[in-house]
């Protein structure tokens, strides 16, 4: 046996040290390869756009995969009206400096026509089930890019990067296949299409260290700001389109930055003096929570709610 001494491993530096420089290599490697997996197999992907961190890093991603031709798809946003200004703004830039088709679902269209119904508690993410899904059979959608990660959600942790999708846009756990190494199995019947999460196996802290390597820029609600908010379940919301506070919650301004964005009816804020992405990252390294976790009151609706708009075909 050989009594060699191996060389120290260099610590993984909080900023980023050589070890997590080499795991962003093989995360952007896995996820470049996915998209041109689906660039291959598909003839009509599309890519689900939000504005927020993850999605925009998705585009990140595609350009890088393409260069330096255009990024091949148009971009999805399932608009539920409830937007924060910010978030809006920096889609439209993005789109424009890109020169990608944006195709917008609005929620608010579905319910001027009847097909959806305003919920009383007045937000909108459980409502963007329906437009999504016609908007994939509209523009028959036969593969839908999306940001998710296991690190998530629990529902989120047992997805497959390539998810079958039925007719229905259903997702069903028994039909799911084997991923081995980084063989993808792209098949589906007419009417199906798969979902592809090429971000799967990335944490919170992937992301921003990606972002920080890479200068990708985000909407400024990303970090710090001063911002009027209440108290509602623990979490801090904002005033918005969306409704205002009730009786009793008071309203106070305070230094605020957004883990995640969404229907600012359910989108919570944290408090924050993280100004720039080194202090997002340390911040991001010391939290027990996800940002699901920790400021999306859709996933607290029940138990089983991310999983139950995975079966209606939402996520």
């Amino acid at each position: 046996m050989s009594t060699e001494t191996l060389p120290d491993t260099p610590p993984d530096l909080p900023g980023g040290g050589r070890p997590a420089e080499a795991a962003l290599d093989a995360l952007e490697s896995e996820a470049v390869h996915i998209f041109r997996e689906v660039a291959g197999e598909f003839d009509r992907p599309v890519i689900l756009f939000s504005g927020g961190k993850d999605s925009t890093v998705l585009v990140h991603l595609a350009r890088k995969a393409f260069w330096p031709a255009p990024v091949p798809f148009p971009l999805l946003h399932v608009d539920t009206g409830h937007n924060f200004p910010e978030v809006l703004e920096f889609r439209d830039a993005l789109v424009a400096e890109l020169g990608v088709r944006l195709v917008v679902a609005r929620v608010q269209d579905w319910i001027d026509d009847g097909r959806l119904t305003e919920r009383p508690d007045g937000t909108r993410n459980p409502l963007q089930t329906v437009p999504l899904l016609d908007s994939i059979t509209e523009h028959r959608f036969d593969a839908v890019f999306g940001g998710g990660r296991r690190d998530e959600e629990r529902a989120r942790a047992k997805e497959r990067v390539f998810s079958l999708r039925n007719a229905f846009g259903q997702w069903d756990p028994r039909r799911q296949r084997p991923e081995l190494w980084n063989l993808y199995n792209g098949r589906h019947r007419p009417g199906e299409h798969v979902r592809v999460f090429p971000l799967s196996n990335w944490t919170e802290l992937d992301v921003w260290r990606y972002i920080a390597r890479e200068n990708i820029q985000l909407p400024s609600i990303y970090y710090a700001h001063r911002r009027e908010v209440y108290r509602r379940d623990g979490m801090l919301l904002t005033s918005g389109p969306w409704g205002g506070p009730r009786e009793g919650e008071a309203v106070a301004e305070r230094t605020v930055r957004y883990r995640t964005v969404g229907d600012g009816s359910c989108t919570g804020a944290v408090e924050s003096e993280a100004r720039t992405i080194a202090d997002v990252i340390a911040e991001v390294q010391a939290s027990r929570l996800t940002e699901r976790g920790a400021t999306r009151a859709d996933d607290r609706l029940s138990e089983a709610a991310m999983e139950d708009r995975k079966r209606e075909g939402y996520f």
